[in-house]
């Protein structure tokens, strides 16, 4: 990783923790009681992490790319156990870690709890579910309201805040394609000049109702229109294949890995493979590794 190293000052017993949430793998989803003094630490800790670390993250090879998990603990857990458990193998999680599924809880503060213990070799994206307004009607306000209590959400909110959003990703002949990766939850925006702009974006940051940031968390790419279009979720703008091949050229960039949509393989290329999508689907379908050669560019 060539990420800027962060050293952690805690008294969290995060080791405890991960031990914790990690001692029922295979109970079919059994609750986790984690303390609530430990959740709010996981998230404060955390939170100063990301506010240590640009919002747009630059790194190395080797690394897995994860997309959505949605509150599925059990998949997060299944992943670890084929990829490897940190610090054995280096991840990037593209955002969407809760909502939907019914154990939101555990699979945050796991996440947490490795970005804290290795804080250089595990990395987070914001989601649009990273996000006040679409978790409190999507099932992670209620999880903490009956588990804990409002105030805890908020404390997760606060972190949520603090996410960075985009990564790029220098890969030397890795499993998809050798040259220079730009990862992201949603897609692109037409707001889009220059990747500086992402360094810019000051945090704690909520999440707009349209403009750069909200697109990045919330865009589409859309096979059957060139340029833009009109987002059918009510938010921000699909693109065809033409703006990621302009986006890509102007920009020496060789892929663009995002999540945001189920796909029915795991993985599903766009744009002559320009863009690439990757999800574990809310159906707990495991995302499959990808061994393409074609130099093409975009996967969903």
């Amino acid at each position: 990783m060539s990420q800027r190293a962060v050293v952690v000052k805690s008294d969290l017993n995060v080791d405890k923790i991960i031990q914790q949430l990690i001692s029922l793998r295979g109970t079919g989803g059994k609750l986790i009681p984690l303390h609530e003094s430990d959740v709010r630490q996981l998230c404060l800790t955390s939170r100063e992490i990301f506010l240590e670390q640009p919002m747009l993250i630059e790194l190395e090879a080797p690394l897995n790319i994860v997309g959505d998990i949605h509150g599925q603990y059990d998949d997060l857990l299944k992943h670890f156990d084929r990829c490897g458990f940190p610090p054995d193998a280096n991840y990037l999680f593209l955002g969407d870690y809760v909502d939907r599924g019914r154990q939101s809880l555990e699979t945050i503060c796991l996440l947490l709890a490795y970005k804290i213990k290795y804080p250089n070799n595990f990395f987070l994206l914001r989601g649009n579910h990273e996000c006040a307004s679409i978790n409190r009607i999507y099932g992670f306000y209620d999880e903490c309201k009956r588990r804990y209590n409002i105030k805890l959400w908020k404390t997760f909110t606060d972190c949520f805040n603090c996410l960075p959003v985009v990564c790029v990703y220098v890969s030397f002949v890795a499993a998809l394609i050798e040259g220079t990766i730009l990862c992201m939850h949603g897609g692109l925006s037409p707001e889009l000049n220059e990747l500086g702009q992402i360094r810019d974006l000051a945090r704690p940051l909520e999440v707009p109702d349209h403009g750069l940031l909200c697109d990045l968390l919330w865009s589409d790419p859309d096979e059957d229109i060139t340029g833009w279009g009109e987002n059918d979720r009510g938010v921000s703008y699909t693109f065809g294949q033409d703006i990621v091949r302009q986006f890509l050229e102007r920009h020496g960039l060789s892929l663009i890995v995002r999540a945001h949509q189920v796909v029915e393989d795991g993985y599903q290329f766009f744009a002559k493979r320009n863009f690439l999508a990757r999800k574990k689907s809310i159906q707990s379908k495991e995302s499959e590794p990808i061994y393409e050669s074609e130099n093409e560019t975009f996967v969903k």
